[in-house]
């Protein structure tokens, strides 16, 4: 099974985002009432970052020695014991590090939340209605913004490169966390 995933799951992570932003406004969109939404921009993006989650997981759990599951086994452990309660915690930093980077990716999205979000510029006023994310503001406004606006816009570009270091900070806590 873990030979026909790992090829989808790679594929996946090679799909760009107008492609997945395609898929949600034709797939997902219609299942949820027909208007872009805060639910469907969400589902969209979990579904784009969980190949780079998987990924960095899978990675995270291979690195983890051998020796630690067959030393649960070894003990009188079961294999779902052994994983959960070995293996897991041992690679704990590395998967949580997966989560930071794929939330990382879904904070600087912007093409496929364009399509599914609604793109309406105003606090949203429920799950299921839409909204305009950092990333799509700047790219939608900063065409023919002047003076003010434009300043507003570099402003809303600096808080979300703020938003961005803080998650990129976390990342790298986390991978120091692994190595000790």
């Amino acid at each position: 099974m873990v030979d026909m995933l790992k090829p989808a799951v790679q594929l996946l992570a090679g799909i760009p985002s107008v492609v997945y932003g395609f898929f949600g406004l034709v797939v997902i969109v219609p299942l949820l009432g027909g208007r872009g939404s805060m639910l469907a921009a969400s589902i969209v993006l979990a579904i784009m970052i969980l190949p780079t989650i998987i990924t960095v997981s899978e990675s995270s759990l291979n690195a983890v020695d051998r020796s630690y599951y067959e030393g649960a086994l070894a003990l009188g452990a079961t294999h779902e014991r052994s994983v959960f309660s070995i293996i897991l915690p041992a690679a704990k930093s590395g998967v949580t590090a997966a989560v930071i980077l794929g939330v990382g990716r879904a904070i600087g999205e912007a093409m496929a939340v364009i399509m599914v979000a609604g793109n309406q510029p105003r606090m949203p006023q429920g799950i299921m209605k839409g909204l305009r994310t950092l990333t799509t503001n700047i790219v939608m406004e900063m065409g023919y913004s002047a003076d003010l606006h434009r300043e507003a816009l570099i402003a809303t570009a600096v808080v979300l490169f703020v938003f961005i270091l803080i998650i990129n900070f976390l990342f790298s806590l986390t991978k120091r966390g692994n190595k000790s």
